[in-house]
This record gives C-alpha cells, structure tokens and sequence, in this order.
C-alpha cells in the first residue's frame, strides 16, 4: 500500500466525507500509484529533453489545478510516509534518471495531492456519495485517465 488503510480511510473522510471499506484500499493505492508513476515517466522525459540526467521539480508536469490540489493537501497538515511510496514505487521498471532529493521529498504530498484529486472527483461525480460503490471507482478511473 502506497498510503497506510488507516491514513487513507481518514483522509477520504477528512477531504470529501466518504467511508471507504478495505475493499477499496486496494484499487485506490493502485490508482494513486499509477498516476504517480504516470507523473514520473513525463518528468523523465522533460529532464531528458533539458540534457539532465536528474529529475527536479521544474520537470514534473503540474497543472495549475495539480499544484492548488497539492498546496490543499499540504495545508491539511497530514503526513504521509516516504518509505511506502518509495517501495511501491520501487515495483515499477527503474526510470532512467535519477530523482533529485528535492523531487524525492515531494512524493508523499504528490501521494497525497492525488488522494485528494480523488476524493474531490468522487463527490463531483456523485454528491451524494458516501460509500463509493465498484461503479463510482469505474467512472473515477476513466475521468483519472482522461485528465492525469
């Protein structure tokens, strides 16, 4: 898991009111693994456009509407450890650059700038929504791929 069930489930809550039952841990640890991975191959790509072989910040393609859902997330004041994103990051085939330290450090709030994109995304979805069922995190993922 990306993000402890724990965590998770209180974030969920915190940001958008959502129960979210461990039947859903899973698929959202991979979705917010995969766009994170997503984010990394595109700044990969940009450090080896500018002739680097170190992935810094300017390199990540951040949306306006990314950097406010990540400045939202900061100013939650919640915490979310490194070393599980790195692990779950550490699944995926190795990048061919290096991630500046800086970049480094930023993966928990980019973790959690995307479980925050996606909470908000599930109440734009369905208002109503309390309890997400396997549908909402169908259409959640299309609009993910869509816009990330």
């Amino acid at each position: 898991m990306i993000i402890g069930a724990a965590r998770m489930q209180h974030l969920f809550r915190r940001i958008a009111g959502i129960t979210v039952d461990k039947n859903d841990l899973k698929r959202i640890s991979d979705l917010i693994s995969d766009k994170l991975h997503d984010l990394l191959l595109m700044a990969e790509r940009a450090a080896a456009a500018n002739g680097r072989d170190v992935i810094t910040e300017a390199d990540l393609p951040l949306t306006a509407g990314f950097q406010r859902s990540l400045q939202a997330f900061r100013n939650l004041e919640e915490e979310i450890e490194l070393r599980p994103v790195l692990e779950r990051m550490a699944t995926y085939p190795p990048l061919d650059r290096t991630l500046s330290a800086e970049v480094e450090a930023m993966l928990p709030d980019l973790a959690g700038a995307l479980l925050l994109i996606m909470a908000n995304s599930l109440k734009i979805l369905d208002p109503e929504v309390e309890n997400p069922l396997p549908e909402h995190w169908d259409r959640l993922e299309l609009l993910l791929e869509l816009t990330l």
